[in-house]
Parts: structure tokens; sequence; C-alpha cells
């Protein structure tokens, strides 16, 4: 049985590394990795995927950890895909999920909208902050959301309402059949844009001068517990720069752990464990890991 149209018109690749593809620069290969050339490439190729077949969207890679053996199944890279924006008539924003989070914010400022220049923290795709209600300093995403397109495993595409969902922090509840989403409509409220501008650019100034920007990472590797920080937590125990092979608890940014050496998807899922471990027995609070961990741990030989 086929897996795909005869003639996708993207790109289609047979055992790609995801290193590739992931934000840390590790990850072993995809069975079988997708690009769609467009909207309607990308529907007619989720369509004609066997319906047991394991399928991971991935945009920019970030909040993601490949394991070493890769992926069995089906990756759907939205590189370059699925990316406008545009402002509606009835003043609500309309974002496809490939654009960049970042992007985002910035629309908003030139658009006076205020709610969404904390967009510019996240290193990700819509697509992405949909699937976790990403957020960042104090922003969430799903607050700003009137409705979704959503894509399901039988090639039907729907918008939902936002309040047919149930979402909590770094956390949605998705429908049955759920293939992926494809756009979605923000309800921001109007803002002096000067003020907007400012908030954005002291956000990313903020980012420059207390996350390893400039290192392979994620992002923020653990949840906020309630009412503390996790970066406050692991730097508590005394685990800044603590290092296994190749991966690093940053010494910027206790909360992110950074591709220091060549690290492989064992030494950061590993240098995960420890500093969980750690701070659980020094302080009693399980931290639970914001990152998604993906794939099989041994290597195909």
């Amino acid at each position: 049985m086929s897996l795909a149209p005869a003639m996708p018109r993207g790109v289609l690749r047979h055992d790609e590394p995801m290193a590739r593809h992931t934000s840390w620069r590790v990850g072993g290969p995809a069975d079988r990795y997708f690009e769609p050339a467009d909207r309607a490439d990308l529907i007619e190729f989720v369509r004609a995927l066997p319906a047991n077949e394991r399928l991971l969207w991935v945009g920019l890679g970030s909040n993601l950890l490949v394991r070493d053996g890769g992926v069995r199944g089906t990756v759907i890279g939205l590189h370059g895909c699925l990316t406008e924006l545009r402002r509606e008539a009835d003043g609500s924003v309309y974002a496809e999920s490939g654009a960049h989070c970042a992007r985002l914010a910035k629309f908003c400022v030139q658009q006076g909208l205020g709610g969404g220049a904390f967009l510019v923290g996240i290193p990700g795709t819509v697509g992405g902050a949909l699937a976790m209600n990403a957020g960042a300093h104090g922003g969430e995403t799903w607050p700003q959301v009137r409705e979704v397109e959503i894509l399901f495993r039988d090639g039907e595409t729907r918008w939902m309402a936002a309040d047919q969902f149930n979402f909590s922090y770094r956390h949605v509840d998705l429908p049955n059949n759920f293939a992926g989403f494809l756009a979605v409509r923000f309800q921001f409220p109007t803002d002096d844009a000067q003020v907007a501008e400012r908030e954005m650019k002291d956000w990313l100034a903020r980012r420059k001068a207390t996350q390893p920007v400039g290192k392979p990472s994620c992002g923020s590797v653990f949840r906020n517990p309630p009412g503390d920080h996790a970066a406050r937590l692991i730097e508590a125990c005394g685990l800044k720069g603590h290092q296994i092979g190749g991966a690093q608890v940053s010494p910027m940014h206790a909360n992110f752990i950074i591709n220091e050496e060549q690290a492989s998807a064992r030494d950061i899922e590993h240098l995960i464990a420890h500093v969980r471990e750690t701070v659980m027995t020094q302080t009693g609070v399980v931290l639970e890991p914001e990152v998604r961990v993906v794939g099989e741990f041994e290597v195909r030989s």
C-alpha cells in the first residue's frame, strides 16, 4: 500500500537525519520526512497515509528532543510552508501554522495590536505554540485564540471555536483523529503601537542578555512549578554548568540545556533526568519537562 500520493509535489525523503531539523541539532533518522509544497499538497499527503501511521509535525524543531535511534513513521516538516499572516476585516489576525512566532509578534506590533508581543520569546512556529499552549513573559497562546483550523487524519479540515478546547499551562486537549493545526484566528486588543514595540524590544534585549541564544538548545526545558521558577531551583541545586557528555546546563540560564560539544540525544536525555533527580532530592519539587521527547533509543545498524 502506498504511503502517499504517487507524485507529491513537496519533498519526500527516506531515512532523513532529524539532527538537521531540530534546534538541539541532535536526532536519528526519520523513516519518512515530508515537506509539503503547499496546503493542498499537505492535505492530500495526510489523507493517503494509513490510519495507523505514526505522524510527527515539526516546525522549527524547538521544544523537541529526537532520540538517537530516530523516528519510526512519518515526519511532516513545515519549513517554508503555511506561513501566511494577515489582518482580517473583522480585526482578527489569521496565522498559518508554519509562521514563526517571532514574526507574528512583530506583525501584531506593526498592526498596533496588544497581547501578542510575548510571542517574540517563543522560539517556534504558530502550530507548535498551539499544540502546547506555549508562553513567554507571562503570556500564553490560547487565551488569544478565537478559532483554529484542524486537519484530521482522513484529510477532513474543520474550523473549531476556542471554547471547544480545554487548555491549561503548557497543555491542550486535542480532538480524536487529530493530525495537525493548519491555521488560527487570534483576537488581540488594539494597543498603542509605540508601547507595544518598546515592550517587544525590551523582551528581545532581556532574552539576549539572559539566555544562551547563540548555542543549540530547545528553549526552556522544564515547566515552572506553581509559585516558583525552574531556573531558580536548578541554580540553587548547584547545577549551572553541569555537563554530561556534550550536553551542558547553561551557565547563563539554568533552565536551558545546550549542545555544547557534539552532544548526542542520549547525553541530553540523561542530563534532563539528572537535573530532575537532583532537584527532587534537594528540594522535594518534581520538575516536569516542557520539551517533548520522541523516537527510539537504539541506533539502527
